[in-house]
């Protein structure tokens, strides 16, 4: 039913969608190097891979991203040092992650791995079979990578609610972004290894970095503890259970 009022109205959005596509500021990525560490103890590894979030836009440095605040979070909650790495690139869909990003994965396994794709794909029209069939990919590899690492899978952020997106774009786009999360539910049910990780949060103008689309840092430290959180939960019902 979504994806039938969706292709029905989109049209007569489409003006908004060129001139929000034209217009849009384009901030860089985060600065520093894609590696680094934090924590004292026993060493394990967290890898991040995906779009602009691991790329940390909207955030000063990588540090300040999702991936260095999940790493934070690991190594607090483990009581660990965390060597932590970051594969992001700005606009990444699911078919550049497969293509582009997967073949620079370290030659080491992890044993925590942050994806974050989706979002990309829904603005670019993508069909929500292919995403599905994209993602399972990208997991398959994720996995044969990294056998034993717990995966985490951003969730779909509220596009409905993105400063940026103008009214009735922003609703239709939002309408979108919910089949494309429940995407994420399904396919992850095939990876037992993996958690999807809700990015479902009340979009207030302090929650933006000041493109309107990408997350500020306060929000990427509240992403990042919310990630390492559901990382450790979902590492655990794994120990109980094997």
């Amino acid at each position: 039913m979504r994806s039938i009022v969706f292709w029905s109205l989109f049209p007569f959005t489409l003006p908004q969608a060129y001139k929000v596509r034209k217009n849009a500021p384009r901030f860089p990525a985060a600065s520093g190097i894609p590696a680094g560490s934090i924590g004292e103890g026993t060493s394990l590894r967290f890898l991040a891979i995906g779009d602009s979030i691991i790329a940390g836009v909207g955030a000063s440095t990588l540090q300040n991203a999702l991936v260095g605040q999940t790493a934070l979070g690991l190594a607090e909650k483990l009581s660990c040092r965390i060597e932590w790495g970051a594969i992001g690139k700005i606009g990444a869909t699911t078919k550049k992650v497969e293509e582009a990003l997967l073949p620079q994965l370290p030659n080491y396994e992890a044993d925590f791995i942050a994806l974050s794709v989706g979002v990309n794909d829904v603005t670019s029209l993508l069909t929500l079979p292919k995403y599905e069939k994209n993602l399972h990919r990208i997991l398959t590899a994720l996995e044969q990578h990294s056998p034993k690492a717990v995966i985490g899978v951003a969730g779909i952020p509220p596009l409905r609610g993105f400063p940026l997106l103008p009214t009735p774009l922003r609703s239709l786009i939002g309408l979108r972004g919910d089949s494309f999360d429940e995407v994420i539910e399904r396919v992850i049910k095939k990876h037992p290894r993996t958690v999807r990780v809700p990015l479902d949060f009340e979009p207030a103008p302090h929650k933006f970095s000041p493109d309107g689309y990408h997350p500020s840092e306060e929000s990427y430290q509240e992403f990042g503890a919310l990630f390492s959180s559901e990382l450790v939960r979902h590492q655990r019902f794994l120990q109980k259970v094997s």
